[in-house]
């Protein structure tokens, strides 16, 4: 049997997917507050245990647990295809699992406990017994803890060397909900596929219409909250900031809403665009903050 190619290999890593958590992971270093001074060597580790290797992990796991559905709604993916064949799609995530471990191992406790975690809930998302993708509503839970909420975490908690701040766990924990309708979003591609194989995606069980409101509702609402706490934690300018985002994302979504299979695509290019930028105003909102505090 030969040995895929290393395009191949790459493709099923999915490069284009690790921004979010790299950006993620970088929104948790900004809102620590802790000096970069000496520590750059974490925050490149850090990067690339998020993006490409605990993200790309969980493509290639996706990829081979969904190598029957990905025949039907992408065939040209590098397992269906052929282009990585027999179980070398198995072997890849495998090996990636491990090598993220030995990479958390070397950024500390709390960096190897969320790696450890974000791998538990890849794996659970896509393999059975558990196969979270099945239900929309876990499935899209589970993603965008790995890649909002634990990035954030594991950022913070490298620049700390502790748990961090109450503040940061608030603002991860509300951007991985909004998330959660990004993520539905990025299901609407796959909808013969996922009604003919029996994965539960929002726009499976909901339809693409009811499934776009949920999208929006999930991605504003936290938005909002995070307005709120930004304006009591005293730090009005950036609940400004925040707020026009979401402003300019609520005017995009209408016209989502109007034709939401075919506008996913522009939306996640424009809406989910702000939506991050908002995240990192969030993140720089907060450092100030926690400096005064740690000093």
């Amino acid at each position: 049997m030969h040995r895929p190619a290393p395009g191949a290999v790459l493709e099923l890593l999915k490069p284009i997917t690790w921004f979010a958590p790299m950006w993620a992971f970088a929104c948790g270093v900004a809102s620590s507050g802790a000096a970069l001074s000496g520590r750059w060597h974490l925050v490149v580790a850090g990067i690339l245990l998020a993006g490409p290797f605990v993200c790309a992990t969980s493509q290639a796991v996706n990829d081979w647990f969904d190598r029957h559905v990905d025949a039907i709604n992408e065939p040209q993916r590098p397992i269906p295809s052929g282009r990585i064949p027999g179980s070398w799609g198995l072997h890849i995530a495998i090996a990636w699992t491990a090598l993220s471990l030995l990479l958390a191992a070397t950024l500390g406790l709390w960096a190897f406990a969320a790696a450890v975690v974000g791998l538990a809930l890849a794996w659970a998302y896509s393999a059975p017994p558990f196969r979270l993708k099945t239900n929309g509503w876990w499935g899209n839970s589970a993603v965008a803890a790995c890649y909002e909420g634990l990035p954030w975490f594991t950022g913070a908690a490298i620049m700390a060397a502790a748990w961090p701040d109450a503040r940061i766990l608030a603002l991860a924990a509300l951007y991985s909900v909004g998330a959660h309708g990004i993520m539905t979003l990025n299901d609407f591609k796959s909808v013969e596929g996922d009604l003919k194989t029996g994965v539960g995606s929002l726009p499976a069980r909901l339809g693409v219409d009811r499934a776009a409101k949920v999208a929006c509702f999930f991605m504003t609402l936290p938005q909002l909250v995070v307005v709120a706490l930004l304006l009591f934690w005293g730090r009005p300018w950036h609940a400004g900031a925040v707020a026009i985002l979401v402003l300019a994302q609520l005017g995009l979504m209408v016209r989502l809403l109007e034709r939401p299979r075919e506008r996913a695509p522009w939306y996640n290019a424009t809406g989910t665009s702000l939506y991050v930028i908002g995240m990192m105003v969030s993140a720089f909102a907060l450092r100030p903050l926690l400096q005064v505090r740690s000093g």
